[in-house]
């Protein structure tokens, strides 16, 4: 799947994972060394992640049901919990930098492209 912004046409991510057990959300990205650029990982569903146990950096953004960014985190550093976001059906989580580079913010909208 590739993860789209739909206002600046910029690609997110071109191979997202999706954690959609129980299993596969609590592990999340735990006992990975690093998220290479062009990869994601959607968690669903999900409405606050924590960076526990990680050892790098990551871009999250939280994602309404019609995946409107709700709220945009850069740079969310190791042994961080966020806040619970309400209107969050997902989140996914992105190498640091990706909001930068692609220029998304609070209130675009996402489309993925299987």
């Amino acid at each position: 799947m590739i993860l789209r912004n739909s206002r600046t046409g910029a690609a997110l991510a071109v191979r997202v994972e999706r954690a959609s057990t129980v299993l596969g959300r609590m592990r999340g990205l735990l006992g990975r060394s690093g998220l290479p650029q062009g990869e994601a990982l959607l968690i669903e569903p999900c409405a606050s992640i924590h960076t526990l146990f990680m050892r790098f950096h990551i871009d999250a953004v939280f994602l309404s049901r019609e995946l409107r960014v709700v709220r945009a985190i850069s740079g969310l550093r190791p042994w961080r919990a966020t806040r619970f976001h309400r209107d969050a059906a997902m989140a996914v989580e992105l190498p640091e930098g990706t909001l930068a580079r692609t220029g998304t913010r609070e209130g675009d909208v996402l489309e993925l492209e299987v």
